[in-house]
């Protein structure tokens, strides 16, 4: 049977972490802190990073951390899910990135590393149709309900349903499409990640529907929800803005079940959503001010699952 979650998580310590305003050309979570200098951005979001990685290793999951590296330059390298995806099957999958800056995080040394861990039988790599400035952004563009190899997607400029399709053809998923959208300003400006606006865990769904503007679209979301029997728990466009979408169901070494999350996420849920999450396991959550304000990533976006098979002695 085919594992919805796992207890193994590749985390990117980082080495420079800013606001990069390359990405917030389209990443309308991101701002500018007054008064916070880029040292202090990178202070705190290692403070923060750090509080997370022993909360989650204080609940027995097998977090593995890699430090950034000074050089190049990767301010967003805190966000690995991007780049790179680890599978039941044996095989890495790495993406093409939108953000120049962004693609320098790829690094072959971590695959390298994890090698020695886990059994990896080859490496999938879209990283050229970056050429044709078209783009896939692993598990930010692409939720992904491995269990039942469906895969949900907003398309948008760092979604190409070109890559798309082929990830779907190679390890054999159905593709759910819709295009997602936000109020900002007044104007409906597509969501440039999926996981942005959903989390797909085993028993259930947190997703804000009202960023699915088509009728028809959304209709297709949810029976496809319903048909895989998940609890659907619906977010407002407000708690989105508080990255209440951007959680990761996890299970440790013992087996127990844990949702992660940020603080933000947390206290912007109601009694009644939060019920419904902790009737599947207990929450987890820790303060990511910093790199949610300067990253415009949280929770789900710092962590990238691994599903190799581990290697036997």
């Amino acid at each position: 049977m085919r594992k919805q979650v796992t207890s193994d998580i590749l985390m990117i310590r980082p080495a420079n972490f800013r606001y990069n305003e390359e990405t917030a050309s389209n990443n309308y979570y991101q701002k500018v802190v007054e008064g916070l200098s880029v040292e202090d951005a990178q202070k705190n979001a290692l403070r923060e990073f750090d509080e997370f990685v022993e909360k989650l290793r204080m609940k027995k999951l097998n977090v593995k951390v890699i430090d950034d590296t000074p050089s190049p330059e990767t301010p967003d390298a805190i966000f690995p899910n991007n780049w790179v995806s680890f599978h039941e099957d044996g095989t890495v999958c790495m993406y093409p990135m939108f953000a120049e800056s962004r693609r320098k995080e790829r690094r072959k040394d971590i695959i390298d590393q994890l090698a020695t861990e886990y059994e990896i039988k080859e490496v999938v790599d879209y990283t050229s149709y970056e050429d044709l400035q078209k783009y896939l952004e692993g598990t930010g563009s692409m939720v992904l309900d491995r269990a039942n190899l469906v895969v949900y997607a907003a398309i948008s400029v760092r979604t190409n349903r070109d890559i798309l399709d082929l990830f779907c053809k190679k390890y054999g998923y159905q593709p759910v499409i819709f295009r997602a959208n936000q109020t900002v300003n007044g104007e409906r400006v597509p969501i440039y990640h999926t996981n942005v606006m959903m989390c797909l865990a085993e028993q259930f769904v947190v997703i804000c529907l009202d960023t699915i503007d088509d009728e028809n679209e959304r209709k297709q979301v949810t029976e496809m929800f319903e048909k895989s029997g998940k609890d659907i728990i619906v977010i407002s466009e407000e708690q989105l803005n508080f990255f209440a979408g951007n959680m990761l169901q996890v299970c440790n070494t013992d087996g127990q079940y844990y949702t992660i999350m940020s603080s933000t996420a947390f206290h912007s849920l109601t009694k009644d959503q939060l019920e419904i999450i902790e009737k599947y396991g207990a929450v987890i959550h820790s303060s990511l001010d910093t790199i949610e304000a300067c990253g415009g990533g949280s929770a789900r976006c710092m962590m990238a699952e691994i599903f190799l098979p581990p290697k036997r002695n």
